[in-house]
């Protein structure tokens, strides 16, 4: 009985696991991506931080290299546009690629909100930015760095950043596109995940709600957002979720190698806003 604790304790994953893995994040340079960057790399992970923002990067890679005790550089930008031709989003990742060696992990954050025009307003233009950005981006960078995964023999992680909106409960005027591209993003990570599998590759998703972030800033601030969250969100500290660690820590657990058997699956985010489809159990 003695030994117990120490049984136990051996057992458990620490996130020490994480120093070194290698993390390309797209849509570094705001919002999710950059606080997933800097969570990642006070893990000790070595982050190549995406975007079309090279400015915005560059600030980013300055801001964890120098809060850094390691005595090599963690972080370094990729000038990264995902609704570019394949080719140049293969180049991109070969320039990924040999930063550090290789990669580990792929978090496809970038991503649009676009138009919120109804179904007959919407023009072609519209739904197609949104689908290049959200869907094909993702497919492209997940097919050229999984090839590398593959070829290298290391396997790796793969995490699509979605949205509630492509959850078949969650409905909304103005989101065809949108809603649209996200639920595709569903079937992508699945189907992704039956395919790499073999190769010890996973995938998985997160489809999280609205969280606190320099992006949704001025969204917080609006009065009415917090007698609604009140009314029809389980969760009674929502309106104060930030993304880090609400999501940090689902990442940082899906990159484990630990977690080899978790794949395939859609991760809801949302203090159980999505949980009744429609606040019956509450008045508006």
């Amino acid at each position: 009985m003695a030994n117990k604790p120490n049984q136990v304790s051996d057992q458990l994953v620490t996130w020490s696991e994480l120093e070194g893995k290698v993390v390309l994040i797209t849509g570094a340079s705001s919002g999710f991506g950059w606080d997933f960057s800097i969570n990642l790399a006070k893990a000790g992970c070595k982050i190549i931080a995406a975007a079309r923002r090279l400015d915005r990067l560059e600030t980013l890679c300055n801001l964890i290299n120098k809060s850094s005790s390691f005595n090599t550089p963690l972080a370094m930008p990729l000038e990264l546009d995902i609704s570019a031709d394949s080719s140049v989003i293969e180049a991109a990742v070969q320039k990924a690629w040999t930063a550090f060696g290789h990669i580990d992990v792929l978090i496809n954050n970038a991503g649009i909100r676009g138009s919120t025009s109804t179904t007959l307003q919407l023009s072609n233009e519209e739904w197609n930015n949104v689908f290049k950005i959200n869907l094909d981006g993702t497919w492209l960078c997940s097919k050229y760095v999984a090839s590398r995964m593959r070829d290298a023999g290391i396997g790796g992680s793969i995490i699509n950043i979605s949205s509630i909106f492509g959850v078949n409960r969650v409905v909304g005027t103005g989101s065809l596109a949108y809603s649209s591209s996200k639920a595709a993003m569903h079937t992508l990570t699945t189907v992704m995940a039956l395919e790499f599998g073999i190769h010890n590759i996973r995938v998985n998703a997160i489809a999280p709600s609205v969280f606190r972030s320099e992006i949704t800033k001025e969204l917080f601030q609006m009065k009415w957002l917090r007698r609604v969250s009140d009314k029809i969100v389980p969760q009674p500290f929502f309106y104060d979720a930030t993304v880090d660690p609400s999501l940090t820590e689902l990442i940082r657990y899906l990159i484990l190698d630990s977690t080899k058997y978790v794949t395939g699956n859609v991760f809801i985010v949302d203090g159980g806003l999505t949980l009744a489809g429609v606040p019956i159990w509450s008045s508006l």
